[in-house]
Order: C-alpha cells, then structure tokens, then sequence
C-alpha cells in the first residue's frame, strides 16, 4: 500500500520537473496501432490479482472470465522495456488534453514520456483462450476460503461503523460491500504492482492485437487518471494497481474514482487506497449510482427448464431482467417461494460447472448492478457468495 507522503506531490511540480528532460535525448518507442479491450468497469467490475489455477475438477478448468482488478508485479520481460518516450501518438495525446488538464501540452508529454510499455500487461488483457471450460464452484472456492474469511471478519471488525453508515446512506449491505472490497483486493493485501501510469499507458498506445479494438477508452482513462492525479495531488509515476489500471481497495478505474469516490471518512478527500471507510462508502455509492435498490435481494432459487427452447429463450437476455415470475414459469423455469413473489423482472443465469451439469439462479435488478462493477455473472455471483458467508459467521459469532 502506498503512504500518504508518496501520494502528495502534485502533478504540476511533476510536470515541471520532468520537462527539463525534454533537454535530453528520449528513449523512442515504435508507435502502435493501438487495440485494447478495457476492463469491466468495474470490473465494474469488475476489478488484476495475481493469476492462481483454478482449482477445480480439472486441471485446464479455467475462471469464468478474466478478472481484470487487482495485480500482481511486472515481470522481468517488463524492467527491460524501455521508456515510451515522445511518439507521435504521445504528442497526440498531450495536445488534445492539454486544455482540460490545465497545462502546456509539453509538460504533459514529459510525464507520458516515462511511461513503459509492458509485455505483461499486453499478454494479461487478452482473453481466455477459445473452448476453455468454465467451472463455477472451481471460481467461487478462490474467493470463498478460509484466509478470505478470517480477513473479511477482522474487516468488518474494524470497519463496522463506517460499513452500517454506508448501509445507511446507501441500501447496499455490509455483506455486498465485504464481497466486492474481498474479491477485489483481498481486503487490501493484494492492490496491485503495476504502476498505473505504464498500464494505461501500454492500453492506450500499444495494445496487442487479437481482440476487439477499446483504445478510445483506455485512453479516456488516461486522461482521467491525470486529471485525478492533478485534482488530488498524487504522483502519476508513483502510484500503483492492475494491469488495467485499476486503484485501490475496491480496485476503481480513474474514471470511475472521479465520478463516484466519496470522502466518507470526512478528512476532507476521498482516498481509495489508504482509507478503508473512503473506499466503503464509495464502492456503496457506485452501486447505488447504478441502480441499487435497497433491501431488493440480489437472487433467488430457480430451476432451469427441461426444454432446450424455453431455456434457450430465458438465456437470450444474458444478466438483464426481462423476465416476469409468471413469465419464467410459463416457460418451464421453477422458481422457489420467494422468487415467486417477486414483484419486478428477473434474469436466469446460468453458471456453467466443467464436465458437470450447469447451475442456475434468478437474478434481480440488484444482481444486474452487481455486474455494472464488473461485467461478469460469475463475479456477481462470487461476490454474493463471500458476503453472505461472511455475513452467516458473523451471526454465528455473535450469537
């Protein structure tokens, strides 16, 4: 975790500083045609820790998508790339913002300059190869463990207050929030080891090809990010997160740090990675901002239909609520009790389980914005998972 005197110097006397290296010759890099796919945004969702085999039923089960938050540190392909130096693309890039970040577009090119372009990062934001099975249980054990736990516990411990307050002024539970801050970052233990500055960097000007083409909006994270560090006082070459450039102990995007970080702990700014009550209420505040609906449950039990059809049919609108509850059981679905009751749409989402027969549950509206973090039904679902876990311990010992 980065300190509090790490994270002050301005990006103006940073840019001043390094513009004097605008005097020197500067490392070139080849321009590229750049091609990234962005993370969930979480992602959501969202949300880049560090990769672990699954463990699941089969050694080649993989996780149902590619978590994008969190981090693990460059490898050593990364500490020989040079800087990227004043590419064309740089210059491009400093000219067009210049005017909203409030500088000349010389000193922003300085600072961008020192960025480095990161074969892990290129390698980690591809997808998962084609045919790869999906295991949901083999997912969910990652997060739902016992050290996990233990670590969410003592967060709630020491984060009780603020996570009721956030409860309180949000709707979200304390047991969602635990989920994500969990799944996310470990609770703080795993934030990130790439300097986000060369993960944008590397995203926005230098993305391998293979994938669809999400330049525009690493690029746009980019500017977010310097907008941030501007704003704030931080040091864009000293601050560290995922290999897409996701901060802190809920693992934000810059853009999404800007539009819904909160100053819950009332210090007088919102800082994400050193202030666990900051991070709470702002994790509560991007889902109540996305449509969180207070004391709406995210889930309820469901049986599939027998019928390829009808179940194909339910499975068309992926994680959006479409469905009635009268709906999905004309089409064969058999919802449990509760379900039944429902008053809005519900979604059927299928978690595929390896070899194994897939599992079902029918999410809410709620469930949809848990995907809004990060775009992926088994994330929604793990999160759940973790809180709700977390939140049968916690009864049990208080009892």
């Amino acid at each position: 975790m980065l300190q509090p005197s790490t994270l002050r110097r301005p990006l103006l006397a940073l840019a001043l500083l390094a513009a004097g290296l605008l005097t020197a010759p500067l490392l070139q890099a080849q321009e590229a045609a750049s091609a990234p796919v962005a993370a969930s945004a979480a992602r959501p969702a969202a949300a880049v820790k560090k990769k672990a085999p699954a463990p699941g039923r089969k050694a080649q089960a993989a996780k149902p998508a590619r978590h994008t938050k969190g981090g693990t540190a460059p490898g050593s392909a990364d500490a020989k790339a040079p800087a990227l130096g004043q590419t064309a693309a740089v210059l491009a890039f400093a000219a067009e913002h210049a005017a909203s970040l409030n500088q000349p577009p010389e000193q922003i090119a300085a600072v961008l300059a020192q960025a480095r372009i990161l074969p892990s990062v290129q390698r980690l934001i591809m997808p998962t190869p084609a045919g790869t099975a999906k295991d949901w249980m083999a997912y969910r054990d990652r997060f739902v463990e016992p050290r996990r736990l233990q670590a969410g516990l003592a967060f709630w411990e020491a984060n009780a207050e603020a996570l009721a307050r956030a409860e309180e002024a949000y709707g979200v539970p304390a047991e969602i929030v635990l989920g994500i801050i969990g799944v996310e970052t470990f609770y703080g233990r795993i934030m990130g080891g790439f300097r986000v500055l060369d993960a944008l960097a590397t995203l926005s000007f230098d993305f391998p090809t293979g994938r669809s083409d999400r330049s525009p909006f690493f690029r746009e994270e980019l500017h977010q990010f310097l907008l941030l560090c501007q704003r704030d006082g931080l040091d864009p070459l000293a601050l560290k997160g995922s290999y897409a450039g996701a901060l802190g102990l809920g693992q934000f995007m810059p853009g999404s740090w800007m539009r819904h970080a909160v100053d819950f702990d009332g210090d007088g700014h919102a800082d994400l990675i050193n202030s666990p009550a900051d991070a709470i209420g702002s994790v509560a505040n991007f889902l109540a901002q996305h449509g969180w609906q207070r004391a709406l449950p995210t889930d309820y039990t469901v049986a599939a239909p027998a019928g390829t059809a009808e179940r194909a049919q339910l499975l068309a609108p992926d994680v959006r609520p479409t469905f009635t509850p009268a709906q999905m059981q004309a089409l064969g679905a058999r919802l449990s009790e509760a379900g039944q009751e429902h008053t809005g749409k519900l979604a059927l989402i299928e978690l595929q389980m390896g070899d194994a027969a897939p599992v079902y549950v029918a999410g809410t509206d709620n469930f949809f914005v848990l995907t809004r973090y990060n775009q992926s039904a088994y994330y929604a679902m793990a999160v759940i998972s973790l809180g709700r876990k977390l939140g049968q311990m916690r009864r049990a010992g208080s009892e």
